[in-house]
């Protein structure tokens, strides 16, 4: 359904992306997980045609973006960071008019707003203005936009940033049921908790650069995931950290926490706390995680999936 090769993009001086490649199969749920900067929505922008590659191939549908961008927008839907409405309209107006801009027939399109509006709960607030709108409905709004037309593949551009708890699961299940309809979806986010919820299969993107894909279950026993005990402190200093590296080398520092990796924690837990206890810290907590996609990404990056 979607290929992409040799992707990159420049701005001025800075290289956004790198080469990326990756392939997408029709009906698949695929997400592309990353920190803020890492270079997600520069690759939804050049795959839904709101930007221009520098260099690579993307095709959509069997249709070559640069040969034939109307052929591929026709196949796509997108639903970008910023909401495009128009305040001033009930939500039910602006979707006639984006409904309009796909050349849908009024008579379908009415009954196609109806069943979105109504997919997505906000049937009773379908005639109020957009600008009594909670964040989140606007959201909502945002998304039915992009399916007026019935596209064959969804861009979803980190959709649950900044809304409130309701919106963010009913966007959830919307998603979880188109996808079980047999759409293509891409989906941008740095949550890993929604990447393991939604996606078939995740590509970690970094700096440019896609450095890791697979299912969940391939990228835990990609190299050698390790799982990881999350200590807090009181009082964390430079000198008592060092005395810690000393005696356990694979570990990292985030302001009062010391994140210590293993591949038997069950057995180092307690050779751990000993270590900490001897370089004289007092322990205010302790986090033992499961390997999941944060700590794949710490493990694969030294960064934080939400690292500005």
């Amino acid at each position: 359904m979607i290929s992409v090769l040799n992707l990159r993009k420049t701005f001025d001086t800075i290289e956004a992306l790198k080469g990326i490649s990756f392939n997408i199969q029709q009906g698949e749920c695929y997400g592309l997980l990353g920190p803020n900067g890492a270079g997600k929505t520069t690759t939804i922008s050049i795959m839904s045609t709101i930007l221009e590659a520098s260099e690579g191939k993307v095709s959509i549908a069997g249709y070559d973006l640069k040969k034939n961008p109307l052929e591929c927008k026709r196949n796509i839907g997108v639903v970008t960071q910023e909401i495009a409405l128009y305040n001033e309209l009930s939500a039910y107006d602006n979707l006639l008019f984006w409904g309009g801009t796909y050349n849908v027939p009024k008579t379908e399109l009415t009954k196609r707003i109806d069943e979105t509006l109504d997919q997505l709960g906000l049937t009773d607030r379908k005639n109020d203005k957009v600008k009594t709108y909670s964040g989140g409905m606007k959201r909502r709004v945002n998304i039915a936009s992009a399916l007026l037309h019935r596209p064959k593949v969804l861009f979803m551009d980190e959709p649950t940033v900044g809304i409130d708890p309701q919106s963010r699961n009913l966007i959830f299940e919307v998603v979880e049921k188109l996808h079980k309809d047999g759409m293509t979806i891409v989906y941008t986010t740095h949550y890993m908790e929604e990447a393991e919820r939604l996606c078939d299969r995740i590509g970690i993107i970094d700096d440019g650069e896609i450095i890791a894909e697979g299912t969940l279950a391939e990228l835990r026993t990609s190299g050698s995931m390790k799982e990881t005990v999350v200590i807090s402190f009181t009082n964390l200093s430079d000198e008592r950290y060092t005395t810690i590296v000393k005696d356990w080398y694979d570990l990292q520092r985030f302001e009062d926490t010391i994140h210590f990796y293993s591949m038997n924690i069950q057995g180092d837990l307690s050779k751990i706390i000993i270590k900490c206890n001897e370089a004289g810290l007092d322990i205010m907590g302790i986090d033992i995680r499961k390997i999941n996609l944060e700590t794949i990404f710490l493990s694969l990056t030294g960064k934080k999936l939400r690292d500005k």
